[in-house]
């Protein structure tokens, strides 16, 4: 018995060392993925745009699109259908390409690192094409020969007429059949935004597929996905891979209280923040609760605030001296941004500082807190310590970095009366230890790792 239990566990440890020894792959979607929107609706917004009966041929694309995302129509003949409405060329494809370039997908952009970083492991896999896929990708890094994508057919005058259709990814099923003929060795990551690519988990060639719901959220691929990605930095985050903020944004309940502007709203919405507005500070949101949008005369009573112990930062679009406790804020490391004079433009200017603070640690036009404009520092993992302004913290700090040979390139300080505001960049990989002796510093009220 002794003996069959000693070999169980050395099979398992042999097991567990092949699983961690195999390559990653990461399948990744192009339209509505990678870039916000269908690369063939641009295509005929740009190829039509002087034809009398556009509306109606751009309303026919999109429903040939929607059809095959959401499974209710064959690839290839949602392909077909859009490719023959197109009357695109070269020239208009020049275009897309300018176009495209412009609106690949936020959480994709700024993580340019992550692609060059596992250029050889991230692969392209999609049903649009080449030629406006491959201008637009290898500008991240992405190796030309990881692109998988159609390519088009084209006439004599340069006018599409067509696309190869011997390539798998016209077909329906077309990934999966792709992926077959490739044959890969290793654990495979899929992530993107339709049915074509749910279908690769429904195959079993994948270990996990995620929705990728940043642009679109299909709920029929949704419902069936091992996890659903509001952003690019969600993935890297669940897959515990470099990426250019620590803590997705999509994880971080904005709450919002009371008559506020639309356009307010929309603009942290934008930023990714995962939004909830309320007519009142409910309870279930008090613990969990990490940034705070308040229309004017809202009141923020000290009980709750006291309780929001992940809140980071306020933003008030009125005077909010009478209704919420600044001393408190300070006190809890809270930031709080308000507009006094009720300045119309504030609808814009409030949550822009109160992201900018959660983005970048700036605290310019703050309230309660020393205001500090930050520059952006490439490669470097920055680090905020907010504590009381007493004697000597910044001492401890810089020793807890001294004694774990952290090389600062960048710190700032700032402080008012009461409380001390520090930065501080490192380029170097730090063991998590030191985040534990940061936070263990006396008199420490608040830190995090911004990215």
């Amino acid at each position: 018995m002794f003996r069959y239990k000693k070999f169980v566990q050395i099979c398992r440890r042999f097991t567990k060392s092949i699983i961690h020894t195999l390559k990653n792959y990461y399948i990744i979607d192009f339209d509505s993925t990678f870039t916000q929107v269908e690369a063939l609706d641009e295509l005929a917004r740009i190829s039509l745009k002087n034809h009398p009966e556009r509306e109606a041929i751009y309303q026919k694309i999109e429903d040939l699109t929607n059809a095959a995302m959401e499974g209710r129509l064959s690839f290839r003949e949602s392909l077909t259908g859009r490719v023959l409405l197109l009357e695109a060329n070269r020239d208009h494809l020049k275009q897309l390409v300018s176009r495209l370039k412009k609106k690949v997908s936020a959480s994709f952009s700024r993580n340019r690192t992550f692609f060059r970083k596992y250029a050889d492991e991230v692969l392209i896999v999609s049903g649009g094409f080449k030629e406006f896929i491959t201008p637009v990708v290898t500008a991240y890094g992405i190796k030309k020969e990881n692109i998988y994508a159609n390519t088009f057919v084209f006439n004599d005058e340069g006018k599409i007429i067509g696309y190869d259709d011997s390539n798998p990814l016209s077909d329906e099923g077309g990934k999966v059949k792709l992926l077959q003929q490739m044959n890969l060795t290793g654990n495979i990551y899929g992530i993107g935004d339709g049915h074509s690519d749910f279908q690769l988990k429904e195959s079993g060639l994948i270990k996990k597929f995620f929705a990728y719901t940043e642009n679109i959220e299909r709920k029929t691929v949704a419902a069936k996905a091992d996890h659903v990605a509001p952003s690019f930095d969600e993935f890297l985050y669940v897959n515990n891979l470099p990426r250019a903020i620590s803590y997705p944004k999509n994880r971080i309940l904005c709450l919002v209280i009371g008559d506020v502007p639309e356009e307010s709203i929309q603009l942290l919405k934008k930023d990714g923040f995962s939004i909830r507005h309320k007519a009142t500070f409910e309870e279930k949101y008090v613990p969990d609760v990490g940034m705070m949008l308040l229309a004017n005369g809202e009141k923020l009573e000290d009980e709750k605030l006291r309780r929001a112990v992940k809140l980071k930062t306020i933003g008030y679009l009125g005077n909010s001296k009478p209704n919420l406790s600044r001393q408190l804020c300070v006190e809890m490391g809270i930031v709080l941004f308000d507009d006094p004079k009720e300045n119309p433009r504030n609808r814009q200017f409030i949550p822009k500082r109160v992201a900018d603070f959660i983005n970048k640690g700036d605290t310019y036009m703050s309230a309660n807190f020393p205001n500090l404009q930050l520059p952006k520092i490439a490669k470097a993992h920055r680090l905020i310590h907010i504590h009381k302004n007493v004697p000597g913290i910044m001492a401890k700090i810089n020793q807890v970095f001294a004694q774990n040979h952290i090389n600062i390139v960048g710190q700032f300080l700032m402080t008012n009366p009461d409380i001390g505001y520090a930065i501080t960049d490192i380029n170097s990989e730090y063991d998590k230890k030191i985040l534990k002796e940061l936070k263990q510093i006396e008199h420490t009220i608040k830190f995090r790792i911004l990215y």
